[in-house]
């Protein structure tokens, strides 16, 4: 039997030794190979982020906050050469603000455009979405990208197109119901039509959007729900109300978010179409705060504004009460 010299045994316990005396240092590097690992990447983040917060400081925060100063203070045009001579007047703006019979009649008329467009869009859009999903079986693509075909359409070039067709002479809605012997209004100069008119505009370009989602939605309902209901004996209109509606809400709640924000922010259509008139009838909060701002204004337009901003979060909590689910 052979038999190991002792100085070979020995150099192996002194290189074990050695590697385990290496361990604890490896161990306590460690830490600092993570936080110096960490510290490269946030600065990557940080840099490729920066990009993006330029922009919002610039465009965003900065505006949002001199916004905010101008409408407790009492800046107009002239002020911007001296913009030292502006005086902090808090909430004077929005007291004179309200008390502008001309900014009453643009709530009024935002709010009549907002109760009676968003129900009928989402009504509209909700009615093409079941008639896809089951009524129509041919074509459905072809429906399917004629209803969102007004969404990507630019909403002055719709504006346009719609004005044209209901000139009062040479429209061609008044010339058809010329056909039937009907003469036709001046539908955009008779304060009766105008903003009805602009509300069946808004409803035939935003249903498009409201359809595509709950299409999306119906078709997330499992089909065996719809089978169990039809064997304990209800109806389609029982299916429909007790099993898919209920199953439709964050659908209809992130639609009707959306729809209410956009409506809530009504200027395109009265501004291209009839400049908020006639007498009035057509401003809208946005139209009125550009007007006061294109007057040399800017402490009642950034009031006014204000006020939109308000209303969009009141009526954004209010749709979630209404519509957020249950359970």
């Amino acid at each position: 039997m052979t038999t190991m010299p002792t100085s070979t045994i020995a150099g192996q316990g002194t290189r074990k030794r050695a590697a385990a005396g290496k361990q604890p240092s490896t161990r306590r590097d460690t830490p600092s190979l993570r936080s110096t690992a960490r510290g490269r990447q946030a600065r990557a983040a940080w840099i490729l982020a920066a990009p993006f917060l330029a922009l919002f400081l610039a465009f965003m925060l900065l505006p949002v906050a001199w916004s905010t100063l101008m409408s407790l203070t009492d800046t107009k045009s002239a002020d911007l050469r001296a913009p030292l001579n502006v005086s902090i007047v808090g909430l004077d703006n929005y007291v004179r603000l309200f008390e502008d019979p001309t900014f009453f009649t643009a709530l009024r008329n935002t709010a009549v455009f907002v109760l009676a467009a968003l129900p009928l869009t989402l009504a509209a859009g909700l009615a093409a979405a079941v008639a896809l999903d089951s009524g129509i079986r041919r074509f459905r693509a072809v429906f399917r990208v004629g209803f969102y075909l007004p969404v990507i359409t630019s909403i002055v070039a719709v504006a346009v197109v719609w004005k044209t067709l209901l000139e009062p002479h040479t429209g061609l809605v008044n010339t058809a119901l010329g056909w039937f012997g009907i003469d036709g209004p001046a539908w955009l100069a008779d304060t009766r039509f105008a903003l009805p008119v602009m509300i069946v505009m808004a409803v035939w370009r935003n249903l498009g959007t409201v359809m595509i989602i709950m299409l999306a939605g119906l078709q997330s309902v499992p089909q065996s729900l719809m089978e169990a209901a039809e064997l304990d004996g209800a109806g389609a209109w029982q299916r429909f109300w007790r099993v898919t509606f209920p199953l439709l809400r964050p659908a209809l709640l992130l639609t009707a978010v959306t729809t209410g924000i956009g409506y809530l922010q009504f200027f395109d259509e009265p501004f291209v179409m009839t400049d908020g008139g006639p007498l009035d009838s057509t401003l809208s909060t946005t139209l009125y705060a550009y007007k006061q701002f294109g007057n040399g204004n800017y402490d009642i337009a950034s009031a006014a504004g204000y006020v939109v901003f308000v209303l969009i979060i009141a009526l954004t909590v209010l749709q979630f009460r209404l519509l957020r689910d249950k359970d």
